[in-house]
């Protein structure tokens, strides 16, 4: 069963996120705050695929919901629900950890393709087969393909399933320039219909967890007017 977690203090949107999920195949757990959001994921012993987080929420606002709940996996999905004037809220929650965010209003279609394109990655990443030999070694770099791990000089790299797909590219793709849409089409998919920043905003993520000065980048490099690439 597909199982999603919505925290929304909004009955009236939260009803209406909930109705729509579940005519999607969802099951759906309601959390009215950020406080119960936490609590219902702990009582279920974190069986949840993907949450669904207000920012804007009582006791436990929606970013700090997600810092925790991606302190505690980085297999779930999490997308944020904001405002029009929330930009910033927005790029703070792909910095925290968010997979992707949805502007209210949205539609039914939306919100279900969303979550479904967020659902087929935590779906594909927990079924997939790999060989134990499958690990790409780049100078300091191993991604490991089986354990789905990014190690630097033999030190862990912690990564989201996002970071993990985008370093996967880059790593099949070596001094190869790659488009926001490229990137964005790869780890995102076909059916995504987003803005292409969320891709600026986890390389900025990405380069905080892999460079060793964040600002200067030796390895994840922006190439101007065309995207980015991994330099060996």
């Amino acid at each position: 069963m597909k199982k999603v977690l919505i925290a929304e203090d909004e009955s009236a949107i939260r009803d209406f996120v909930v109705i729509n999920l579940k005519r999607g195949g969802y099951d759906v757990t309601e959390a009215v705050d950020g406080a119960d959001a936490l609590e219902k994921y702990n009582e279920c012993g974190g069986d949840i695929d993907v949450a669904v987080l207000d920012v804007m929420m009582p006791n436990v606002d929606g970013l700090e919901v997600c810092r925790q709940l991606r302190a505690k996996s980085n297999n779930i999905g999490i997308i944020m629900l904001t405002a029009k004037a929330q930009e910033m809220d927005k790029i703070t929650g792909l910095m925290v950890g968010a997979d992707d965010y949805i502007t209210k209003p949205f539609s039914p279609s939306e919100l279900v393709a969303r979550v479904d394109a967020i659902y087929r990655r935590v779906a594909m990443n927990n079924t997939r087969t790999v060989t134990p030999s499958d690990v790409i070694e780049m100078g300091e770099f191993a991604l490991n393909l089986r354990s789905r791990s990014l190690t630097k000089n033999g030190r862990f790299v912690e990564l989201t399933q996002v970071e993990f797909q985008m370093m996967e590219y880059f790593f099949a793709n070596p001094d190869v320039p790659l488009t926001r849409t490229d990137i964005l089409t790869k780890v995102w998919g076909n059916e995504y219909f987003g803005e292409e920043k969320i891709v600026d905003v986890n390389i900025r993520r990405l380069r905080m967890k892999v460079e060793d000065e964040p600002s200067v980048p030796r390895h994840l490099l922006t190439i101007w007017g065309v995207g980015y690439k991994w330099q060996v």
